[in-house]
């Protein structure tokens, strides 16, 4: 009598389908927010040194004599006096046409021409920037050029209204890093709990992987592949998300030259962290994965 044979189903020990279980997908989401953050916090952080460097040396003379002539006058003086001094890089007076197409924006005209604003009795203004570090003698020098060309006129350091901005921006940026770090230690967990999980499941096989001889090496190189895989596919999907969302924001932000936000940008630092940190993910995941099996596997016998 011939038996028939069956044919045997080989069953892998740890699944090999791509995506399969819930791991890839939490780290893919955690991957893409931890991308967004950290291009949030190198954007915000260059935005604060860029403000910060501007402001630093940076100071306004508002001339708010009532004659428009005298102002005038005491406007052009100052800002030959001012230039001609060594404390003093650079000296310009804003054209009265530049300071009613600012103040046109508030008042509803574009281009600043309204009748209302043109009969309105602007002060003259002279941007002043410093040379060097030494701003605060600087600044009592400029007092004493200010009182004998301009008396009575008011001077005005940007960092004491644009300060305030800079450091908020700055510790924007150190929240964002804060939600990075944060971020890392939930995927490392995520981790964690995979290899332990796996290790739970697959109890009896590794009891008797133990018994034939196969040591925790061994078995810890055949989890360690599987769950790096998976992250790795995770950590992908994550990054092709991250990378097409901040494309899109790059391409509006394009549009954007004055203001604060056109301070924002990533450059060469920042682009280079953002594609160091999906290989570092993988790393630290193999290497986050490899102790807890090994640690785990120490306690089963």
């Amino acid at each position: 009598m011939i038996i028939p044979r069956v044919p045997v189903q080989h069953r892998r020990l740890l699944p090999e389908h791509r995506l399969s279980g819930p791991t890839p997908w939490v780290i893919a989401i955690l991957m893409m927010l931890t991308l967004l953050a950290a291009a949030a916090g190198v954007g915000l952080a260059r935005s604060a040194n860029a403000i910060g460097s501007a402001i630093a040396g940076r100071v306004t003379v508002q001339i708010v004599t009532a004659n428009p002539v005298t102002r005038a006058e005491q406007a052009v003086a100052l800002r030959r006096a001012a230039a001609a001094q060594p404390f003093v890089l650079s000296a310009r007076a804003v054209d009265r046409e530049e300071l009613q197409a600012t103040l046109g924006q508030w008042f509803g005209s574009a281009d600043g021409d309204d009748p209302v604003l043109n009969s309105l009795p602007l002060p003259a203004l002279v941007d002043i920037d410093f040379v060097g570090e030494n701003r605060r003698r600087h600044m009592e020098q400029l007092r004493v050029l200010v009182a004998a060309e301009a008396p009575g006129a008011r001077i005005i350091p940007h960092a004491e209204w644009l300060g305030p901005v800079a450091r908020l921006i700055g510790s924007l940026a150190w929240i964002a890093g804060g939600l990075v770090l944060l971020m890392t230690l939930a995927s490392a967990a995520v981790v964690i709990m995979t290899a332990r999980a796996a290790l739970g499941t697959h109890f009896a096989t590794i009891e008797m992987l133990h018994l034939i001889g196969a040591t925790d090496r061994q078995i810890t190189r055949l989890f360690q592949r599987r769950i790096a895989i998976d992250t790795a596919y995770g950590i992908a999907l994550g990054s092709v998300v991250a990378a097409a969302i901040l494309m899109l924001i790059g391409w509006q932000w394009a549009g954007i030259t004055s203001g604060l936000a056109a301070t924002a940008s990533l450059g060469p630092t920042g682009w280079a962290l953002l594609l160091a940190l999906p290989l570092l993910a993988i790393a630290l995941a193999a290497l986050t994965a490899r102790q807890t099996l090994l640690a785990a596997l120490k306690k089963i016998l």
